[in-house]
């Protein structure tokens, strides 16, 4: 009897040592990222936009982390196009909310920190939230950056991405 006992206390200790560890499982999680290839697709896409609506326009699209992905300027786009599409989408993704509500804050003195933070929070750039998680970010370079990131994100998405982490 005492020794059946001992191997079950034995089983049960050699299974639990096997057995994963909970807490260990809780410390990572899987993240979404944007391909270069969904990327490019963006870039695409706002290009398109702003041709059918008459804009020049320069366009970066930024990972997770903030690194950048794809980048466009337009044929006539300025010389400094594609450093302020980067600049938004990088406030864009810090901030994790369209530039234009960021610019708004800022304005209304809400929240002045975009400016001391070395932020650029002007309209023209969307994070990319897919399934809650915010993959990315898209700037443009026009006044209406926004809606170009926008109808792009419609586009590639197909209303699987959303420009809110809220």
């Amino acid at each position: 009897m005492r020794i059946r006992l001992y191997l079950l206390l034995l089983i049960v200790l050699v299974a639990i040592s096997f057995a994963p560890d909970a807490s260990a499982m809780q410390m990572t999680r899987d993240i979404k990222i944007i391909s270069s290839a969904g990327a490019r697709a963006l870039v695409d896409a706002c290009s398109s936009w702003a041709t059918k609506n008459k804009q020049t326009v320069a366009i970066a699209v930024l990972d997770w982390g903030g690194n950048l992905i794809e980048s466009h300027a337009m044929e006539g786009a300025a010389a400094n196009a594609i450093d302020t599409a980067l600049l938004k989408a990088k406030s864009a993704l810090r901030w994790r909310r369209p530039t234009s509500e960021t610019n708004k804050m800022v304005r209304s003195g809400e929240n002045l920190a975009p400016t001391f933070m070395n932020d650029f929070p002007q309209p023209g750039a969307l994070p990319i939230v897919v399934n809650g998680q915010v993959i990315g970010a898209i700037g443009v370079s026009s006044a209406q950056g926004e809606q170009c990131a926008q109808a792009a994100l419609d586009a590639v998405f197909k209303g699987q991405a959303t420009s809110a982490a809220r």
